[in-house]
């Protein structure tokens, strides 16, 4: 049995290119396809296609807003040509993200992905797992760029994130990873068991917390195994004072 799938993307070369692309692909079918995010919601939703395609800049409504509205839950594999955009768009139930222009290359590792999670077993079927994603339950992943890709970083290794104006920096193992959302934002998909805000402009991973300590002046420090010395706020202090050394 084959595989159904749709292709939303405002570009029509665009479109064409990938149903082009996924032609090699001899076990799926590309059912349907849209030009803006109002005719993806509404054709995905008549077809019920298992995977679609969709591009994250659209007329009417963005690509990461179409999951969302969707009555019928549907694997999905982002593309953009905006690098920001999938950054900010991070685990909204997505298999992939394509980062234009892509080629059958990086098509076909995002297919073997397709293909490992619908075909992987579980105790609950595919449908239901994505549906749980896009709930809203903690996240275990984010996209970051390095260099000219988008690779998935797993949030267990980020020691802190640290809120910088509009955007959030990422600490992990040395690495500093911009990503394109608000603190606030991620702070309400991670795992509340893991992470913890100890600052307004900081969450910490406890895992990775060694101690926390009093600095020379006498205010409470996360210090981190990497090093780092992480500001705690007075009202986190207090809750953590029976921590402190």
């Amino acid at each position: 049995m084959k595989v159904t799938a749709f292709v939303a993307d405002d570009e029509p070369i665009a479109r064409a290119g990938l149903r082009g692309m996924l032609a090699a692909f001899d076990w799926v079918e590309v059912i349907g396809e849209a030009a803006d995010g109002e005719s993806a919601v509404r054709g995905i939703d008549a077809l019920r296609p298992e995977l679609a395609f969709l591009d994250v800049q659209m007329p009417g409504l963005l690509g990461t807003d179409v999951p969302r509205r969707l009555a019928h839950p549907t694997f999905v594999v982002f593309t953009t040509a905006f690098s920001e955009h999938a950054v900010s768009a991070f685990e909204l139930g997505a298999v992939d993200y394509l980062l234009k222009p892509f080629g059958p290359t990086r098509l076909a590792a995002a297919m073997e992905r397709v293909r490992s999670v619908i075909g992987e077993p579980a105790t609950v079927g595919p449908f239901e797992r994505l549906s749980g994603a896009m709930a809203g339950g903690p996240i275990s992943r984010l996209f970051v760029r390095i260099g000219g890709s988008l690779v998935p970083l797993p949030v267990e290794r980020v020691s802190w994130f640290e809120a910088d104006g509009d955007y959030v920096i990422a600490h992990a193992g040395g690495a500093r990873h911009v990503l394109h959302l608000a603190l606030s934002r991620l702070e309400s998909r991670l795992d509340p068991r893991r992470f913890t805000r100890v600052h307004r402009a900081h969450l910490v991973n406890l895992d990775h917390v060694r101690a926390f300590r009093r600095d020379a002046g006498g205010n409470l420090e996360a210090e981190l195994v990497d090093g780092a010395r992480v500001p705690v706020s007075r009202t986190r202090a207090q809750e953590l004072r029976g921590l402190a050394r």
